[in-house]
């Protein structure tokens, strides 16, 4: 298995970037939840209709967390939190929600791991292979 990449030229005018190439990381196709679970019950004992009542839990009880300002810690896997964007207001007494307050999002940080000689790695990274995908 590796992650495909497919090289584009930067077609920037003016910039220093101009006319480099670069590597795009390329999706070959989707996997839905339902797909998962028909996977992820190959290998392990627990059935599709488990995993995917566990899933649609999951989803309901970390929107209803995250909503309360919980940091959402998922073991070997990241953490969730919300992220307020915001404008600035010339003072605290002139911030308003309403007009200072333009959304909200989710923020996701995989899960890290630290090796001997002090290198970070993200949990999904550990042992990725990149390869161009073939011209076809």
């Amino acid at each position: 298995m590796s992650v495909f990449y497919r090289l584009n030229q930067d077609k920037s005018k003016n910039t220093m970037r101009s006319g480099r190439w670069y590597a795009r990381a390329v999706s070959t196709s989707v996997i839905n939840t339902r797909q998962l679970a028909e996977i992820m019950q190959r290998n392990c004992t627990v059935k599709r209709s488990d995993i995917l009542a566990v899933i649609d839990e999951l989803v309901e009880t970390m929107r209803d967390q995250l909503q309360d300002s919980k940091r959402i810690k998922l073991d070997g896997f990241g953490s969730f939190k919300i992220g307020v964007c915001s404008i600035g207001a010339n003072s605290a007494k002139e911030f308003s929600v309403s007009e200072n307050i333009k959304g909200m999002r989710v923020i996701f940080s995989p899960e890290r791991s630290t090796d001997a000689s002090g290198n970070r790695t993200k949990q999904f990274l550990q042992g990725i292979k990149v390869e161009e995908l073939p011209k076809n």
